[in-house]
């Protein structure tokens, strides 16, 4: 048995197949899905998500969205996503180290559009470094 898995974003498809296992970064953390789970609709933060497919792992760094999952198809719908394996490792480390930076110098100020800008690079940023170092 196997899912059907589609991940969706506005500019394109990043990947429409099988996976024998999903695990999905959820509002309320990691999420693992695997054949006949039960129907489910959860809130995706800025994470990876890692599918397993014909034994081999591929990472995903989501920007955030929605998953939902009914009789082993689990689609994925999210505001931004992008395959590790297209992701510079080195480009997305510095950039990771950018968006530290950035959030450092908020820090002890009151909230503001540039703050939560900045903490939302900063887990895209992340994500993306994640993704790139574990495909």
């Amino acid at each position: 048995m196997s899912l059907t898995l589609r991940v969706l974003a506005p500019d394109q498809s990043v990947f429409d197949g099988v996976a024998d296992e999903v695990i999905l970064p959820s509002a309320s953390g990691q999420v693992g899905i695997l054949p006949g789970h039960v129907t489910m609709l959860a809130a995706l933060e800025a994470g990876v998500m890692r599918l397993r497919a014909a034994g081999e792992w591929t990472s995903i760094a989501l920007l955030g969205g929605f998953a939902e999952v009914e009789a082993d198809q689990v689609t994925v719908l999210v505001n931004g996503a992008e395959l590790g394996s297209k992701i510079d490792p080195a480009a997305a480390q510095a950039e990771l180290e950018a968006a530290q930076q950035a959030v450092a110098a908020f820090e002890g100020k009151p909230s503001s559009t540039e703050k939560l800008k900045a903490g939302q690079a900063l887990a895209r940023a992340r994500a993306r470094s994640q993704a790139s170092s574990s495909s």
